[in-house]
């Protein structure tokens, strides 16, 4: 299989495996969003981790096999490429991109769907479609604008340019850079933190940010009041607020 869901305490990796440069053909497309889906019913898993390998996340799409699509066959396969990246967008749960060597083209957009992205000293980001006479399709032009704002989205995306992790972290395209040897422990160690936590509460506040930043302030606040009050009706809330009053803060424990 090309892509992987390993699954242990309560962590679950999805693992990139198409040697050598993880290239996301419609295979590897299909499979990615299979699995999303699997990740976002299953509650052993609690939080994700996107990973492609010690060497390489995704270098992009499979171009051989692009170049050989005519414009009918990429008008049918276009909605299918985006469903898979956002199946991983909405997982309902923390998820982070542990990101080595090369992430360009597809393989940028789909760090872009994680919550939280760590690289390696060595990473290399980009959007080089246009490079191709192409732009991103698989949410680049929608999902880096939000991250790091327009102006820069779009150098990224008109220039076509890889960025290092140095600079990446400069335009929050990536939140942290570690050594290549630490990124997988490092991504795993915030994914398994989170895991710990309170599920129903995690989930709320991921869908109260990520449909706040697509609508109005009126009616994201209206997502938020609803979660809010909602939570009230969760044993973790119960949970976490006796353990405030006879514990202090932090202590709680949520599984």
């Amino acid at each position: 299989m090309t892509v992987n869901l390993e699954v242990a305490e309560g962590v679950g990796t999805l693992r990139l495996d198409r040697p050598p440069m993880n290239a996301l053909d419609v295979a590897t497309q299909d499979r990615l969003k299979e699995l999303a889906e699997e990740a976002t019913r299953r509650d052993d898993v609690r939080a994700v981790v996107i990973y492609g390998g010690e060497k390489v996340f995704a270098a992009g799409a499979d171009i051989k096999e692009m170049q050989a699509m005519d414009h009918t066959a990429m008008v049918l396969r276009a909605r299918a490429l985006q469903d898979s990246f956002t199946a991983v967008a909405r997982i309902p749960k923390p998820v982070v991109a542990a990101v080595t060597g090369y992430a360009l083209g597809g393989g940028c957009e789909l760090a872009l769907c994680a919550d939280y992205r760590i690289a390696a000293e060595n990473a290399k980001l980009g959007q080089p479609e246009i490079l191709l006479g192409l732009i991103p399709g698989a949410g680049g032009t929608q999902r880096l604008a939000r991250l790091i704002g327009p102006s820069k989205a779009k150098d990224l995306i008109f220039t076509g340019r890889q960025v290092k992790a140095d600079e990446a972290l400069a335009l929050g395209l990536v939140d942290r850079v570690v050594p290549a040897e630490e990124v997988y422990s490092a991504a795993h160690a915030w994914a398994a933190r989170l895991a710990q936590g309170p599920a129903i509460a995690l989930r709320a506040a991921k869908e109260s940010i990520d449909t706040g930043l697509e609508t109005d302030i009126d009616t994201g606040l209206a997502v938020e009041r609803n979660w809010f009050a909602g939570l009230f009706a969760t044993e973790d809330r119960e949970r976490g607020m006796r353990s405030f009053v006879e514990e202090g803060p932090g202590k709680a424990k949520f599984l």
